[in-house]
Parts: C-alpha cells; sequence; structure tokens
C-alpha cells in the first residue's frame, strides 16, 4: 500500500487535534498535565467546529496565530532577522500593546475558534504580564517561544499553574552549533532549563533554526534522543531565513528542504511520543505558503497585523479594529487571492523571497 504523503496544511489546520492527541500521549505519566490535555482536546474540537462553521459561511479562521508580544530581546543572535529589520532592540520599547490590549486579542481569537497562539518576541519572558494574561485562558495553547535564559524558579511556577503556557526552547543543535548562533555559555543555560522544567515535571519543545550549517546534526538520533531524555515533546524546525548576503549560504536550498521532508517523516514514526512540525515546510504540498491567515498570521508588538513575522508588512492595528476585521485587511485578501501564497520560489519563505511584490500589494491596499 502506497505510504500517503505527509501534508503540513492538513497538520496546521485538520490536525490540530493530531497534535493535541500526541501530546496526550506523550504526557500520559503525568496526570495533570494528561488531564489538562484532554480538557483541551474538548476546547480545540469546539473551535475546529467554529472555523468549520466560519467556512461554510465563506470566512476561512486560521487555526494558528503568531504573537510577538515584545520587541525587547536579552541576547544578540547572529543571523536574527528582527534585529536585521529593527523589530527587536535592546531599548525599551514604546507604544507596545499592553497586558490588557493582548488579553482582548486573546479573548476574541478563542471566539473564533483559534486554538494555538504561539508567544513570541524579541524575548516573551520579559513580558510576564502578558504570559499572565494567556494563562486565563486554558482553551487556547500558548507555545511559549523562549531563548530559555531568563527561565527561574518563578518562571516555573507560572508554568506549573498554567499548564496551557507551554514553554519551546531555542536550541540550534549542540555546544558548538548553539553558543556559535547564540552567545558563549547560551547551550549551557538551555540545558540547565530544561533540567529544571524536567524535575518539575512539566513538559517543553524545541524550536530549531535550521540551516545548512546544523540540518544533519539537529535531525540526528543523537541530537533528539538528548532531547527526548530531557522531557522534549515537541519539536519546532524554522528554516533560517537570510538577512545578508553573506548569510545566504546558510539558508536551506531544495536539496535541504528534500532532506528535512523526508527526515521528519521518518522521525515521526521512529519518535512517536514527540510532535515534529517545520516551518514553513513543504509549502508544495501544503497548496502554498500558510500565511496571511490560510493556515496562522502574526501581531507584532505594536500591534499591526502582518502576513508573517517574515513579512512585516501591514494595512491595518488590532489597536483600532477587531481580529476578524485584521483577517479581513486588504493586504491579506489581495495576497490570497492575487496568488502571490502560491508562487514558486526558491528560499523556504516565499513572502520574503517576493518582498517587493508584497510592497506593491500593500502600496495598492493603501490608495
Amino acid at each position: 500500500m502506497e505510504k500517503k504523503e505527509f501534508n503540513l496544511g492538513e497538520y496546521m489546520t485538520g490536525g490540530v487535534e493530531r497534535i493535541v492527541k500526541g501530546a496526550i500521549r506523550a504526557t500520559l505519566s503525568d496526570p495533570r498535565e494528561s488531564v489538562f490535555m484532554a480538557r483541551f482536546a474538548i476546547a480545540s474540537r469546539e473551535a475546529s467546529r467554529r472555523r468549520a462553521k466560519a467556512e461554510a459561511g465563506g470566512e476561512n479562521i486560521p487555526p494558528f496565530l503568531i504573537a510577538s508580544i515584545t520587541s525587547s530581546c536579552n541576547l544578540h543572535c547572529a543571523g536574527c532577522y528582527s534585529r536585521q529589520n529593527h523589530a527587536c532592540t535592546d531599548a525599551e520599547p514604546v507604544d507596545q500593546l499592553t497586558a490588557q490590549d493582548w488579553e482582548n486579542i486573546f479573548s476574541e481569537a478563542g471566539e473564533l475558534g483559534i486554538s494555538f497562539i504561539l508567544l513570541a518576541g524579541g524575548e516573551p519572558l520579559l513580558r510576564r504580564d502578558v504570559l499572565e494574561a494567556a494563562g486565563n485562558y486554558p482553551e487556547i495553547l500558548f507555545p511559549v517561544f523562549t531563548n530559555g535564559t531568563l527561565l527561574n524558579d518563578e518562571y516555573i511556577r507560572l508554568f506549573d499553574k498554567k499548564r496551557n503556557l507551554l514553554p519551546i526552547l531555542s536550541i540550534e543543535g549542540r555546544l558548538e552549533k548553539t553558543d556559535e548562533r547564540r552567545g558563549a555559555g547560551v547551550y549551557t543555560r538551555v540545558k540547565e532549563a530544561m533540567e529544571r522544567i524536567r524535575k518539575n515535571q512539566l513538559i517543553f519543545g524545541a524550536s530549531v533554526t535550521a540551516t545548512t550549517a546544523n540540518l544533519q546534526e539537529v535531525t540526528g538520533r543523537e541530537f533528539l534522543d538528548e532531547l527526548r531524555e530531557e522531557g522534549c515533546k515537541a519539536v519546532i524546525y524554522v528554516e533560517f531565513v537570510p538577512v545578508t548576503e553573506e548569510s545566504k549560504d546558510l539558508a536551506p536550498g531544495e536539496a535541504e528542504r528534500e532532506y528535512l521532508k523526508k527526515r521528519l517523516s521518518a522521525v515521526r514514526e521512529e519518535y512517536p511520543d514527540m510532535v515534529f512540525v517545520s516551518f514553513p515546510g513543504d509549502e508544495k504540498t501544503s497548496g502554498g505558503c500558510l500565511a496571511a491567515g490560510r493556515g496562522f498570521f502574526h501581531i507584532n508588538s505594536h500591534g499591526e497585523a502582518e502576513p508573517c513575522p517574515f513579512s512585516p508588512y501591514s494595512d491595518i492595528n488590532v489597536k483600532n479594529t477587531s481580529l476578524r476585521q485584521a483577517l479581513h485587511s486588504p493586504l491579506f485578501i489581495s495576497l490570497r487571492k492575487q496568488g502571490v501564497l502560491m508562487e514558486e520560489h526558491s528560499g523556504g519563505c516565499v513572502l520574503f523571497e517576493r518582498r517587493e511584490s508584497v510592497e506593491a500589494l500593500l502600496a495598492e491596499s493603501a490608495r
């Protein structure tokens, strides 16, 4: 019997419940975590029904939202896309969304049927007020993408109390690869954070920036076995997006993406107790890019609704409108209708590669 090809679109949209079921299997040894996941599974089914009802009425509600809750960060990672585009800074940010603003967004997201809100930055652990607000919405799972260096005992207690907050620790492989990109000593601090989480019987995931330099290592059994032993239950691969000509060689090409696709198919079989996702993934099997509301969209720390973090263009701000209206922004509609999301491209991110087309559509929407 021919093996069905993995489809990223199904894994993200119709596959929300599949991710939850995988998480339940991964947490059976912890009754409290299993109870939370079982309740969340019920909530996610209800959210899925809401999205299906909206789709029947001609409206697409994505299951995922990416929320960059701060532009501050305590690290200077090599090749950081956010710093290059001035979306990340050392200075105290001004005019950012308040915790109440974010709570309003979380509330409406739940009503719409959005099941996963990925909290990013900057460094999200610099906004404890927003994390505490997110903890008030147990029907939504909040993966918190953190560099792990600020994960102290107070945060452990928060994650223990609010099980819908799932820490996702950034790691680029083993010691050499991680410290090379994130700074000397960061690997040790991340491993210490993992150990602290494991000792407190919490689950966590890992976020890996996949490059031509580390792809073999971060998809290899030695690395994945170490993560599993630490208690890691999810691995999210994010393809490196080059911000300078000098870093273009680090961006995965066609051969690397094909290797990652095949390797992920294998590790999902080899590690059934873990969940593996890649972004942007194989867009060809997903019918194109899933940004701009097809599968997810992005809200930056100032409230601007953007197609994705690697396409920082916006014609609408949630400070002045609802989340539902943001999904119907002229830019999002144009990207979905005019085929930009489906275009052929050489890199991992079609919107980054076709940014001139996105800028042209943005200019049109402003007329």
